[in-house]
């Protein structure tokens, strides 16, 4: 089941099984890389405002050096909110840190436009403290510029992260390219199932981060995902990253622990049953959004309005 492929709207075929280097401290995430290509990754996302993707592309150099192909490995990186009337120079910075030529997929980090000549680089604040965005400038200026990075070959395809079905409904009214994937957290807390069923009928692949809740989660308690763990004798951290592929979602579980990347390997083929079950915990429990950032915007998610 690792080795399973997803196929993009651009054709492009997107490893199920990706790995996630967000909040992957300095130090650890080259040898995470490093060792996920050498056990069989073949799908490594990366964020500008991660602030490690020199790490990453030192990972992804050893991948190289030991015989791997450039044009076997998917990489993804995105481009952060200050960056978002910048998009070539954002990318240009992330290919340079990576040592790349190209990345597999581009991505809008949020549809949040912030100030590029603020106070810090990457999260400018007004005097008050909240977020200084760029009123000037919408994502759907972000998404026209995004679209012509596509025409010079730095990135095989575009899509976005974080948006809603009122965003994309908005973006899709002006776009000439539909975004290939939309990254989105999404677990049994959070199944988000009103943007998973738009972006199937768009294809619009979705790409699940955060897939185990958060740290401690307490997700892999839950007595639907502990059954169907005991059925198929395997984890609830297995059960749980299966769910994604068992719903036509890649998914990119974030670790450092060499033995918790190989473990992330073992996905299993849910059947349908399985799948309802583990749909059947958001019925009961209110959704629970780990990952939402104090922009001060509205982003459209039904949890958060």
């Amino acid at each position: 089941m690792a080795d399973t492929v997803f196929t993009l709207n651009t054709g492009a075929k997107i490893p199920a099984l990706g790995l996630g280097t967000w909040q992957s401290a300095p130090g650890e995430v080259k040898t995470a890389v490093s060792h996920a290509l050498k056990v069989g990754y073949k799908h490594i996302d990366a964020a500008y405002v991660y602030g490690n993707e020199d790490e990453v592309g030192g990972g992804l150099a050893e991948g190289f050096k030991s015989g791997l192909k450039r044009e076997d490995i998917f990489v993804t990186t995105k481009l952060w909110c200050t960056f978002h009337s910048r998009v070539e120079e954002n990318l240009d910075l992330s290919l340079k840190s990576l040592g790349l030529d190209y990345v597999d997929l581009y991505l809008m980090h949020w549809p949040v436009p912030m100030n590029p000549n603020g106070n810090h680089p990457n999260l400018p604040k007004k005097p008050d403290g909240s977020r200084d965005l760029d009123t000037e400038w919408s994502y759907t200026q972000t998404w026209k510029e995004m679209e012509k990075v596509l025409k010079t070959g730095k990135t095989k395809a575009i899509g976005v992260a974080n948006f809603s079905v009122p965003f994309l409904e908005e973006l899709l009214k002006e776009a000439t390219v539909t975004p290939a994937a939309n990254q989105i957290e999404n677990h049994p807390y959070l199944p988000q199932q009103e943007i998973v069923d738009y972006c199937k009928e768009k294809g619009i692949l979705i790409t699940a981060y955060s897939p185990l809740g958060s740290t401690g989660s307490p997700l892999f308690q839950e007595k639907e995902i502990q059954e169907v763990a005991k059925k198929h004798d395997v984890s609830p951290g297995t059960v749980l990253l299966s769910y994604h592929v068992a719903r036509g979602s890649s998914v990119i579980p974030k670790s450092v622990t060499p033995s918790r990347i190989e473990e992330n390997m073992k996905l299993i083929k849910l059947d349908s049953e399985d799948v309802k079950s583990l749909d059947n915990i958001s019925k009961t429990h209110p959704p629970n959004r780990f990952v939402y950032p104090a922009f001060g915007v509205n982003l459209g998610f039904p949890d958060k309005q």
